[in-house]
């Protein structure tokens, strides 16, 4: 299928293809961010078809109603759906498509895509934003590109000059401080049928951290996090503990489990790669999580360039406490009448499998929002090359810290006919709460103790 590459993306894949230049850019390129380029690299200006506006510095205001830590109103109710995409018109709309939403169109007669006006609303705190501008003449890729030096906080290569570069942009966007959230997950059967399985989950991230003095941070730390199963009661009790680094080749990702049958404690060596993720019924894999985490050495990445999309973008009404769980499961996939698609410029990153290595996806290709650097669609291949899965990430901007932050994420099985549904809070009465925590709070001496209460 022809892809149409944007001026700017074409000349960054045309002078880097086939490279692994890691030298950062020039003070010249560096002056366009906050100009011609947004402090996180997109294009500000709208596209030539006007149908993508230009950025204004993205939705940093309350919406009336909004309790902090509550479910956040709709600051878009008032739009109505431009067009929608279905099975019958999908092939006037493919060159704004990926191939794995072409695929879901043809397989489910009753899935569609609801298309409204596009609204840049992502944004995130000054600091940040700040940190990323400065990143562009700082940020490096260690040796052999597992990790990043030079920065403590920003996405660090605001102007990628490849696919490694722009991958490590989403494992380190600004995801929050330290805070605490509950939601659900349901893998869903052909016929529509699922047990709900409910998490309680503590973050608190090392990098990037806007609270916490850059002493406090530890080095070559992400974030160390804490997972609860609390429904249903088969499995409620399980924890996991992760000790997340940035450079996994150096300092390799750290787990531990509690097992509350048998109140023990144990390394958890598993929870990485292509492993499957937490009560998933093996739909997802434990590096699908947030659409793409953890070390990046078994693929080649390779940057394709930039492409105008239609992704689910601004999901107020999907991820909000005015559907209820219920309304949002249906056979074969989400209900689509509650989801929001929106014309948006993304990066097109390309992960082939590397010889030598394994996992179960021979090919990725992610599809990246240029103002956000969250990975909105991702297609992922068999070890024949076929299309096996699809994945989307429902995201809205949190404004009131701001972030533009993912809320239902969505693996689909095309062979299989069923799916994941992740980051489901429409039932939950609070969406996030800031939380006080430490890196002692986040041990296996800890973990025993929340596991024995």
């Amino acid at each position: 299928m022809k892809r149409t590459l944007s001026m700017l993306s074409t000349a960054l894949v045309l002078a880097f293809a086939g490279t692994a230049v890691h030298a950062q850019v020039s003070a010249a390129d560096a002056a366009k961010l906050g100009k011609s380029l947004t402090p996180m690299g997109a294009e500000a200006a709208a596209n030539a078809a006007g149908t993508i506006p230009a950025w204004t510095g993205g939705l940093t205001k309350p919406v009336a109603g909004h309790v902090p830590g509550g479910h956040y109103p709709d600051p878009f109710a008032a739009d109505k759906p431009l067009f929608t995409i279905d099975a019958s018109n999908a092939d006037k709309y493919k060159a704004q498509l990926t191939p794995g939403q072409i695929a879901m169109l043809k397989k489910y007669p009753t899935w569609k895509m609801n298309v409204y006006p596009t609204q840049r609303s992502a944004t995130f705190p000054k600091a940040n934003l700040d940190d990323t501008m400065a990143n562009a003449t700082r940020a490096k890729l260690v040796s052999g590109g597992a990790g990043v030096t030079g920065t403590t906080g920003g996405v660090p290569f605001p102007i990628p000059k490849d696919g490694l570069e722009a991958i490590w942009n989403t494992v380190m966007r600004y995801k929050g401080d330290t805070y605490a959230m509950n939601w659900s997950q349901a893998a869903v059967t052909r016929d529509g049928a699922y047990t709900p399985v409910r998490f309680e989950y503590e973050y608190d991230f090392s990098y990037g951290n806007l609270t916490k003095p850059e002493k406090d941070r530890e080095p070559n730390k992400l974030v160390n996090f804490l997972q609860t199963v609390t429904a249903p009661a088969r499995l409620a009790g399980q924890i996991l503990l992760v000790h997340e680094t940035v450079d996994q080749l150096k300092e390799p990702r750290t787990a531990w489990t509690y097992n509350p049958g048998q109140r023990r404690v144990r390394l958890a060596p598993n929870v990485a790669y292509d492993n499957p993720g937490t009560a998933a019924d093996g739909l997802r894999t434990n590096d699908d999580f947030g659409m793409f985490n953890g070390a990046t050495d078994r693929y080649n990445w390779k940057l394709v360039g930039k492409q105008e999309l239609f992704v689910p973008y601004n999901s107020y009404k999907l991820s909000g406490n005015q559907v209820k769980m219920a309304d949002v499961l249906r056979p074969g996939h989400i209900n689509p009448d509650h989801a929001r698609y929106e014309l948006h410029r993304v990066w097109v990153v390309e992960a082939t499998l590397k010889e030598g290595t394994s996992h179960i996806y021979k090919k990725r290709t992610f599809y990246i929002d240029e103002d956000s650097w969250m990975i909105m669609v991702s297609d992922k291949y068999d070890a024949r090359g076929e299309l096996w899965r699809v994945s989307e990430q429902h995201a809205i901007n949190f404004y009131d810290v701001p972030m533009f932050y993912g809320t239902i994420e969505v693996h689909h099985d095309l062979q299989s006919g069923r799916y994941l549904a992740m980051g489901l809070r429409n039932d939950e009465p609070k969406v996030w709460e800031k939380t006080k925590r430490s890196a002692a709070d986040f041990t296996p001496a800890g973990l025993r103790g929340i596991g024995t209460r």
